[in-house]
């Protein structure tokens, strides 16, 4: 049919175009935080591609809901502004005969983007997240670039290894200072080697002199050493005993009902649900006034699509810190727009204002009173 057939044409060509530019302006935002973490040490900076990857699809569900969101009100407010609009409600169509159209122009992408929610955000996250860990687990050593100072993952030791002198896990020239519990402590070393201890990698230096002094430099204490072992993993043990949600699959969350989890899982189901409404809060705002301004509409749509999300990130935080139920949120809100979002639809359909609706009341009671 051609009706049928124009919009989801024109739909397509919108959706495309938007989908590229967001992509891009997304992933450029993304390579300068990722650009970031690696000059902090929070990444690899051979993997920093890999990581922006992840992010990026981690991103998706969003990037393709308001993706969506801008090509319906984009399409649907260009047909407006040139009188398409005008000659499909003179032929007899209503607002709501776009709704199949726009169904069968729009399933496949909700379903992907209910699959990236519910499966492949978590999984992004996780692999993400491998990447961190894996570098932000090794060792102090591996930390240390040859004649550079370094801190240690822990933050609370800095090493410095002569450039000339590594070979291998051994060096030589080694410099450490540190500061634990209360005790500042500076150790040199002629040379060291890193050695795994039951499990536990340590640094054995060899023919040192250590200073140690308290913080309030109360007493100093000098001493030489022949061997002296520095643990050098400790970071490896804390990294393992912290899994944050977003990293567990759906299944696990389900499982686990804590609050936390809860607040997670609302958050990923929102993003579907938010998507279907999205849809029809498209097909509602898009109906314009020619005569104002042709981005009033756009600037308002993207101001709901802020406040819908903001109240989805909300509503994820209260529940996953237990001040609000699970099923009251998701209801309230999702459903709560679902059903204001067709009422407004209705209302445009049917043209129903409140001046018609006054006057038709006033009108029968004489009629009434003839017979």
């Amino acid at each position: 049919m051609l009706f049928h057939s124009s919009v989801r044409k024109e739909m397509a060509r919108s959706f495309g175009a938007t989908v590229v530019v967001l992509a891009t302006i997304v992933m450029t935002m993304l390579l300068i935080r990722t650009l970031n973490l690696a000059q902090r040490g929070s990444v690899n900076p051979t993997e920093v591609v890999v990581v922006l990857g992840y992010t990026v699809l981690g991103h998706a569900p969003t990037i393709l809901t308001l993706s969506l969101f801008i090509a319906i009100v984009g399409t649907l407010s260009r047909m407006y502004r040139d009188s398409e609009m005008v000659i499909w409600f003179s032929s007899g169509r209503g607002l709501a005969s776009f709704v199949w159209p726009l169904v069968r122009f729009v399933w496949p992408v909700l379903v992907m983007i209910a699959a990236l929610a519910l499966f492949g955000w978590p999984w992004a996250h996780q692999q993400s997240q491998k990447l961190k860990d894996r570098f932000e687990s090794r060792s102090d050593m591996e930390r240390v670039a040859p004649g550079q100072f370094q801190e240690s993952a822990g933050g609370h030791r800095v090493f410095f290894i002569d450039k000339d002198s590594v070979s291998g896990k051994s060096a030589g020239e080694v410099f450490i200072a540190a500061n634990e519990r209360g005790v500042q402590t500076v150790t040199s070393a002629r040379a060291g080697r890193v050695e795994t201890i039951n499990g536990d990698q340590f640094l054995l230096l060899a023919n040192g002199q250590q200073l140690e002094s308290a913080n309030d430099q109360s007493s100093i204490k000098i001493s030489d050493f022949d061997e002296y072992g520095v643990l050098i993993n400790e970071k490896a043990r804390e990294i393992e005993r912290a899994t944050p949600p977003r990293v567990l699959s759906t299944q696990a969350l389900l499982a686990g009902r804590t609050p936390a989890y809860l607040g997670e899982l609302s958050w990923r189901i929102g993003l579907a649900l938010a998507a279907v409404n999205f849809v029809l809060i498209g097909l509602v705002v898009s109906s314009s006034n020619p005569r104002v301004g042709r981005n009033i509409n756009l600037f308002f749509s993207l101001f709901t699509f802020i406040v819908y999300y903001n109240l989805v990130n909300l509503g994820s935080s209260r529940i996953a810190a237990g001040t609000y139920d699970f099923w009251r949120f998701m209801i309230l809100l999702h459903g709560g727009v679902f059903i204001l979002a067709l009422l407004a639809l209705m209302k445009l359909h049917w043209n129903w204002t409140l001046r018609s609706t006054l006057r038709r009341r006033p009108a029968a009671g004489p009629a009434q009173e003839a017979r």
